[in-house]
């Protein structure tokens, strides 16, 4: 993927995710306090997905709560720390004309294509999946 095209696409997620958060916040608090978020997965199976939560685990973070924010979805405290370090990134980046992200977005690509990688991150998100059916269920 070109430099220009990543930093286009994430910072489109990331814009994504800020609206979706902002939507998810002011439905949890403006009304009942009762959210049920919108995973497609969970509402056409009834089971969670492994990112059942992450929006009431970043949501929980910005409260200040991390326990809940563990307890909602562990992986939330990745997303609430990529969702703030990587705009900086880019923004960094092109302010000083380099690709510094984009360099570690192809390594990490190589990387985590390697079996040695791929295996263990699987297996977390599976561990991250079998939490969400403990805590549904």
């Amino acid at each position: 993927m070109s430099r220009k095209r990543l930093y286009i696409t994430v910072f489109l997620a990331c814009l994504a995710g800020y609206i979706w958060l902002g939507v998810s916040y002011y439905f949890t608090w403006a009304g009942d306090g009762q959210w049920a978020g919108a995973c497609p997965f969970r509402h056409l199976t009834g089971m969670p997905c492994p990112s059942c939560g992450s929006t009431g685990s970043v949501l929980s973070l910005i409260g200040g709560d991390v326990g809940a924010a563990l307890y909602s979805n562990p992986a939330g405290l990745l997303l609430a720390a990529i969702m703030l370090i990587i705009p900086l990134w880019i923004a960094g980046d092109l302010l000083s004309s380099k690709s510094t992200f984009h360099r570690f977005y192809i390594d990490a690509e190589k990387r985590l294509a390697a079996r040695r990688l791929a295996i263990p991150a699987i297996l977390l998100v599976v561990a991250n999946w079998i939490w969400n059916f403990y805590k549904y269920l």
